[in-house]
């Protein structure tokens, strides 16, 4: 499996026999670029231009943007319903995190996330390998509530979306930059730092969580 980050919250997972694109963005809204993406399936986390831009991938047949349970091509996808804020939605509406289980990993993508995750939706969750998390507060949880999120899921990699950098332009109100994330978790010098995720044993899993920061692509 190979994961790339694109960029905010926007990944491609590679599998054996499937590619997908997760939360594409509008390029113009963002003033983040958006690379010539293909995917057999798209998901969508939910309505909003920094997460729904669809018409920017191409070869796609299965588009996903809400809870449910999906299967092709030997992959699982579980959509989860959740909120955008920490007021059941009152705020901001609902949000789909996606559970995907591929060539015998699992990857949890939480979306824009906005609260802590109950014991109902947690009971719901089974190993989680890899989590993408938002980490940059305003419209998601901040850094603070993105490590107690990691605690209740104890994954076994990391790796933080949704913060503020030097191209972002589109949203009214900075988010948090990563550097807060990492002093929350306690690995200011430690977090790795590479392009993508390559991975391809389990026993390349680590039993402790470990923050990876991935280079955006766009």
């Amino acid at each position: 499996m190979e994961i790339t980050f694109i960029g905010h919250s926007c990944f491609k997972i590679k599998g054996k026999d499937l590619t997908i694109v997760i939360d594409p963005y509008d390029p113009k809204k963002t003033g983040y670029k958006l690379p010539k993406l293909e995917a057999d399936v798209v998901l969508s986390s939910h309505d909003h231009y920094d997460h729904n831009y669809i018409e920017g991938i191409s070869g796609y047949t299965l588009l996903i943007d809400g809870p449910g349970e999906y299967e092709t091509k030997e992959t699982f996808i579980y959509g989860i319903s959740t909120f955008h804020d920490n007021k059941e939605g009152a705020d901001r509406g609902s949000n789909t995190m996606f559970h995907v289980e591929m060539d015998g990993f699992t990857v949890l993508h939480a979306g824009d996330l906005g609260h802590e995750l109950s014991k109902e939706t947690l009971e719901k969750i089974s190993r989680v390998d890899i989590l993408l998390i938002p980490i940059g507060g305003k419209y998601t949880i901040d850094a603070k509530t993105a490590v107690k999120v990691i605690s209740s899921l104890e994954p076994g990699i990391v790796i933080p979306m949704h913060y503020q950098t030097k191209d972002l332009s589109g949203l009214s109100q900075e988010l948090e930059p990563v550097e807060k994330f990492l002093e929350e978790m306690g690995v200011e010098g430690s977090a790795k730092k590479q392009d993508k995720l390559r991975i391809t044993t389990r026993n390349e899993v680590p039993s402790e969580t470990e923050v990876v920061i991935l280079t955006p692509q766009h």
